[in-house]
């Protein structure tokens, strides 16, 4: 569930209307990655899918801090490091508040946000002074499609004042072919928009895109690769969506799926959200607790942004993102 949304409901109904019902979870974990991890000669990766083993990258022992020897460039460059505020909501909206919350992800080392659930009380040129102070810079966000053209100027015009370099949609659903067009098409227009601004505009996946069935066999990302215009729309990965659908589907290579998607895209794949998937039940996890390989993604694919994202933190939300920033940083 990004930004609010029910991936998890959504995934359901579509496997449920393909007349699959939905797998149990550890069991499609620990079959799916175990099979992925020996095919491509992961061992330990299989260890870690299985009930009770530790993760893949505690297994290793060598996690993403493998090949930082001298002279070898880490392979998630420190300043490429952000995170999704929408990890943090409670705190955010609760205690400690939004601006002890802001000055610890600085502390932890923090240096780029990307937005959700708006700007808390301040206005967008309010919010960018107060970043300014701590040293972070808003360079992403998550925002609908616009219901009408005022609307789309707004949000353009929010995020230039607050420097983003991004925004992107956070989830769409439906069941007909013809609205993910029509929203396609939309989106166009809004990236062509965003692009005069000098903001590229994306779209983030959960797993339904790819495990419902629009008939004769087309699925929403099918028709979101084909009619996307590649000049203008980028794609923010979700690394857990797409091996939770790979699981999902029966695939016996769930790393493998995620970078098929990334290669077969039209589109560039400029972001990533980065969050773990847990062992023991299938629902997300703080990095380096659960059974992604995350090493052998960032190896075959970099990107400008490794946002770190836990929907439902393992212990509190500061705790998830001081885990998420040492994970990427090893």
């Amino acid at each position: 569930m990004c930004y609010g949304y029910d991936g998890d409901r959504t995934l359901t109904e579509s496997l449920a209307a393909r007349g699959l019902g939905r797998r149990r979870l550890l069991r499609g974990a620990a079959v799916a990655l175990g099979a992925g991890a020996l095919a491509a000669g992961g061992a330990a990766s299989a260890l870690a899918a299985q009930p009770g083993a530790a993760p893949a990258q505690a297994a290793t022992g060598l996690g993403l801090g493998h090949g930082h020897g001298k002279g070898r460039k880490p392979l998630v460059p420190p300043g490429k490091i952000s995170i999704q505020l929408y990890t943090l909501r409670d705190a955010l909206g609760g205690e400690p508040g939004y601006d002890p919350t802001l000055r610890e992800l600085s502390r932890i080392g923090y240096n780029k946000v990307e937005q959700a659930l708006g700007y808390y009380g301040r206005s967008a040129r309010e919010l960018r002074r107060f970043y300014d102070r701590l040293g972070i810079r808003a360079t992403s966000s998550h925002d609908g499609i616009s219901e009408t053209d005022e609307a789309l100027r707004t949000k353009i015009d929010n995020a230039r004042t607050l420097g983003q370099k991004y925004m992107n949609v956070p989830y769409l659903a439906s069941s007909s072919a013809d609205e993910w067009k029509r929203w396609a098409e939309r989106m166009n227009v809004e990236a062509r928009a965003a692009c005069r601004a000098g903001i590229r505009y994306g779209y983030h996946n959960h797993a339904h895109e790819f495990t419902a069935d629009l008939g004769r066999g087309r699925t929403p990302w099918d028709i979101l690769s084909a009619e996307l215009d590649p000049r203008y729309v980028h794609l923010e990965i979700d690394l857990y969506w797409t091996v939770t659908a790979a699981i999902e589907l029966g695939e016996s290579d769930p790393e493998g799926f995620s970078l098929d998607v990334i290669r077969a895209a039209p589109q560039s794949v400029l972001q990533f959200h980065v969050k773990d998937r847990s062992a023991t039940d299938g629902d997300t996890a703080d990095l380096g607790t659960g059974i992604i390989d995350f090493p052998r993604i960032f190896k075959a694919h970099q990107v400008k942004e490794y946002i770190v994202e836990n929907d439902r933190p393992d212990v509190t939300p500061i705790e998830t993102a001081r885990v998420g920033y040492r994970y990427l940083r090893r």
